[in-house]
């Protein structure tokens, strides 16, 4: 019993140490299977991998074979079409060569038949020449110093004719030239045309003033006129001293300077100086003033300053009763709205009819027309080429190469045409047009006569039948001679004179 008692404890622990080795050994062998069951799923999955390597692999093996298929059946099409082209060229230079080939003979053949011909002309022509020297009684050394004598004569002729038709035309452009200077001339002191808007008239406070004007011996009136360039007429007529001078601008001057002596009552030649000296200054600040506002009122900026001042002269000068201040600031609205019209640069139009007479507050000054003055100036301003075309093409002194031109022409025409823009009294101007158009009609073999552009050009068409080309010049100039002497006109007049010829047939 006592040996059981100590055996038991043995016993139960080597049952136990068994169940847990077999534990364990059941432990190992599902740890065993688990990671079996791992790998084949890791093999599994390495070769599903390895087989869609290889599918993708021949995939793409099969593309690129494909490819380079396509490409080798692209390249021996090109190759083929290359050589179609190559024959082709082949055979088109052997045609062309043919060709040549025929032609070379065929000019080697003309070369033969003009050599032939050549000298049957020769042959011809020395039996013609012995021929004519037989039958003139004459050598072919005679004949032909005849011959050249009688060329000689004729070429002499035809240049005496040449030079003396030259001679004429260098006198008729002599003339014309002449004729444009005096006709400018005129229109400057045309005095009795112009007098009422060459004088200006001074109210003054008392008739002693005129004394204290003159002076002792004159020498206050001396200064006054030295000082401003214009005369002044101091007559019977009560309380009033006219101002004369073609120059508005010096008018103006003067007359500001006459208001302010008579208002300081310090009348000698040394303050009429300073008076005049401080005029001078206001009249040119005045004149800034009245560009600037002109400009304002059309609605253009960028005008340089001088252009500006110049501008504002023309406040102070009229044409045919016309202000030309008011009418250039009428010109170039209307440009800016026909412009406007036609889809144009309406700044450019602007700017052009705002300018287009600047040259008349210059042309006391400047020998010329106001149109070229006007476009010199404005060129040496720095203005645009189109607005310097415009304003010296305005009446058409010039050709018009700008849009501008023939906009600021037009504008020009309404604003001087409107009603009651102009002083010149609706009879007298028609008895004027008239006067022009019975002028022109008074020669031989004119037809029609036509006085446009108020008056200052006349259009004069002739009868073909009657009257030459040279006639028509004789006839132009004649009929500038008679409107010289007979008619009394501002500015200058173009006679154009027209001949056209008809050919007309009827078919029956």
């Amino acid at each position: 019993m006592t040996d059981l008692n100590g055996i038991a404890p043995v016993l139960f622990a080597l049952f136990g140490v068994g169940i847990g080795l077999a534990l364990r050994s059941v432990i190992a062998a599902a740890a065993i299977r688990a990671a079996n069951r791992r790998a084949a799923a890791i093999l599994e999955e390495a070769r599903q991998q390895q087989s869609s390597l290889v599918i993708g692999a021949k995939g793409e093996i099969s593309r690129l074979r494909a490819e380079a298929e396509l490409a080798q059946q692209a390249d021996r099409e090109a190759a083929t079409a290359e050589g179609e082209r190559l024959r082709l060229r082949e055979v088109t230079l052997g045609e062309r060569e043919s060709f040549f080939a025929g032609r070379e003979v065929a000019i080697a053949e003309r070369e033969r038949t003009l050599v032939d011909e050549s000298v049957a002309l020769d042959v011809a022509r020395a039996n013609v020449n012995t021929r004519l020297a037989e039958v003139a009684g004459l050598d072919p050394e005679a004949a032909r110093t005849e011959v050249l004598s009688r060329f000689t004569e004729e070429a002499e002729r035809e240049t005496k004719r040449l030079q003396a038709t030259l001679e004429r035309r260098a006198q008729e452009d002599a003339a014309d030239r002449a004729r444009d200077m005096i006709l400018t001339a005129m229109q400057r002191v045309a005095a009795d045309h112009s007098a009422e808007h060459s004088v200006t008239h001074v109210k003054l406070a008392s008739d002693e003033m005129k004394g204290r004007l003159i002076g002792r011996e004159g020498r206050n009136i001396r200064a006054l006129e030295a000082a401003t360039g214009v005369e002044l007429l101091i007559d019977e007529t009560p309380l009033q001293v006219t101002l004369s001078s073609f120059d508005p601008v010096r008018r103006q001057v003067a007359r500001v300077a006459l208001e302010r002596l008579m208002q300081d009552g310090r009348i000698h030649p040394i303050r009429i100086e300073e008076i005049v000296a401080k005029a001078q200054g206001e009249v040119d600040a005045d004149s800034l003033k009245n560009g600037e506002t002109a400009a304002l009122k059309v609605g253009v900026t960028g005008i340089p300053t001088e252009l500006l001042r110049i501008l504002g002269r023309l406040q102070w000068r009229t044409s045919f009763g016309q202000n030309v201040l008011l009418h250039s600031i009428e010109t170039a609205q209307v440009a800016g709205a026909v412009a406007g019209e036609l889809g144009m640069d309406i700044r450019a139009a602007k700017v052009g009819g705002l300018l287009h007479d600047i040259g008349k507050a210059l042309d006391h000054e400047i020998e010329g027309t106001h149109a070229a003055i006007g476009a010199d100036l404005a060129r040496r301003h720095g203005m645009p080429e189109g607005i310097v075309n415009a304003i010296a093409a305005h009446h058409q002194e010039v050709e018009c190469t700008a849009r501008e031109a023939p906009i600021v022409q037009v504008a020009d025409a309404i604003s001087a045409a409107r009603p009651g823009a102009r002083g010149d009294q609706g009879e007298a101007h028609l008895r004027r047009l008239e006067d022009l158009q019975q002028i022109a009609l008074g020669f031989e073999g004119v037809e029609k006569v036509y006085a446009v552009q108020a008056g200052r050009e006349v259009r004069i068409l002739v009868r073909p039948d009657q009257v030459s080309d040279e006639d028509a010049r004789t006839i132009a100039r004649e009929v500038v001679k008679r409107i010289e002497e007979q008619l009394a006109y501002p500015g200058q007049i173009r006679v154009t004179v027209i001949r056209e010829t008809r050919a007309v047939d009827y078919a029956r």
